[in-house]
């Protein structure tokens, strides 16, 4: 039997494109092993947000070719979209495939006739419906891929494309597929989900549509909304979901800087006031919501007056964590060829100041949940005998080990925060 392995870098999005790639090579009768077992072939599923994301790749390249000298290498995603002949020149690489070959690379390889197979991005109309399980429990459905904004700094449009969409039915037929087949739990992923609603280059729905009809099953099941612009956030999603029975009180709305010059440069679409004003509504109506952020520090340009402005509005926002990443350089972008670059120490310092912020916001947000009962579902993995699951409002807790319980939804009364930043939690 022929066997195959994957690896996949990046986001969610990234994890179920490879879960269905996964399934279409399972169709083919490819028996899925680890990398570290020989396989005939690995698909490299790529990123390439960050410089490090195409170094990451390159190492592991190197490192199956020195392990497994005879296995084929093919790489997909971003970094195989934005630099294709850069990664065709790596030593072990077999086949190259961009955004629009990707879903069909079982078909490619037992003809191939070059090594790279590649599409302008900007002719890719189709949207490719994707969605991995994690263990039965939770499921990543991408209901939207692509983006049309364009921020300075970003190589997402590069690499994706332009705004595209499944449309509303399309996206209730495949939660009721996830749901037969065991989720607890579906997380609506995409590039740019608030622009959901763009099919065939046309806009004929919209996200609030479609937040309504998900509304409307009447089926037990939760859902999550991944990463919204603040912008796309408009009054009536969160006034759906603050009433929900299924949307769980979680959100993510990348900051990026909160600092309107910055934010400017960025080519942001929203100031630091609308996004504090989205805060403070997300609030208001659920006062137990979990709110998320990323920041890019050390933008070029960025003073460290202008980074201070950003600590101190963070510090005076009522999110309980941060996702925090150091710019970086991408070719291509306008930020690329922008002047007062600031050096990779002073990133560093800044990185780290704000993830230490980070930290005390989120002890901060789950201490405040000590002594509330919550429920959690419990996801596979043991763990120094303790297994772990998320709260509605997206604490991480943790139980004494129980198989039981695993991919299912319990009560739980949050009891104790421990110094890695997780709840003990008591089964009720």
């Amino acid at each position: 039997m022929n066997t195959v392995a994957f690896h996949t870098f990046g986001c969610k999005l990234n994890f179920s494109e490879t879960s269905t790639i996964e399934r279409k090579f399972k169709q083919k009768g490819y028996k899925k092993i680890p990398i570290n077992d020989n396989p005939n072939k690995v698909i490299i599923n790529t990123c390439s947000v960050t410089e490090n994301a195409d170094k990451k790749c390159k190492e592991l390249i190197k490192k199956i070719k020195n392990k497994s000298p005879k296995t084929e290498i093919d790489i997909i995603g971003c970094y195989a979209q934005l630099k294709p002949k850069e990664i065709s020149q790596i030593n072990g690489v077999n086949l190259v495939l961009g955004m629009k070959e990707k879903f069909e690379i079982s078909n490619y390889f037992n003809d191939k006739k070059e090594k790279i197979l590649h599409s302008k991005i900007n002719g890719i109309t189709k949207f490719n419906a994707t969605y991995s399980i994690n263990e039965r429990t939770r499921a990543f459905l991408k209901i939207q891929d692509g983006c049309n904004y364009g921020c300075s700094f970003c190589t997402i449009p590069l690499a994706r494309g332009k705004s595209r969409s499944n449309t509303i039915n399309e996206v209730l037929n495949k939660i009721n597929k996830l749901i037969s087949k065991g989720s607890k739990e579906i997380v609506l992923s995409g590039i740019n989900i608030g622009d959901f609603g763009i099919v065939n280059g046309k806009r004929k729905e919209s996200f609030t549509d479609l937040i309504i009809a998900i509304e409307k099953i009447n089926k037990k099941i939760r859902f999550r909304i991944s990463s919204i612009e603040p912008n796309l956030l408009n009054d009536k999603i969160i006034k759906v979901i603050s009433k929900s029975n299924k949307f769980l009180n979680h959100f993510h709305m990348p900051l990026q800087s909160g600092n309107n010059k910055i934010l400017k440069d960025m080519s942001r679409r929203y100031t630091k006031e609308l996004y504090e004003k989205k805060v403070k509504k997300i609030k208001s109506l659920m006062p137990d919501a979990c709110i998320g952020g990323d920041v890019i520090v050390g933008f070029p340009g960025e003073s460290k007056s202008d980074f201070k402005e950003t600590y101190k509005f963070i510090n005076n926002l009522s999110i309980n964590y941060l996702h925090v990443f150091p710019y970086s350089e991408r070719v291509n972008t306008r930020a690329d060829i922008m002047k007062n670059k600031i050096p990779t120490n002073e990133k560093a310092l800044r990185s780290k100041m704000l993830r230490i912020l980070s930290d005390k916001k989120k002890r901060f947000f789950y201490d405040k949940n000590i002594g509330l009962k919550k429920s959690v579902l419990f996801e596979k993995g043991k763990k120094n005998d303790w297994v772990n699951g998320f709260t509605e409002n997206y604490i991480k807790v943790k139980v004494p080990y129980n198989d039981n319980i695993i991919g299912k939804i319990k009560s739980v009364r949050l009891r104790k925060t421990t110094n890695d930043l997780t709840v003990i939690g008591d089964l009720i």
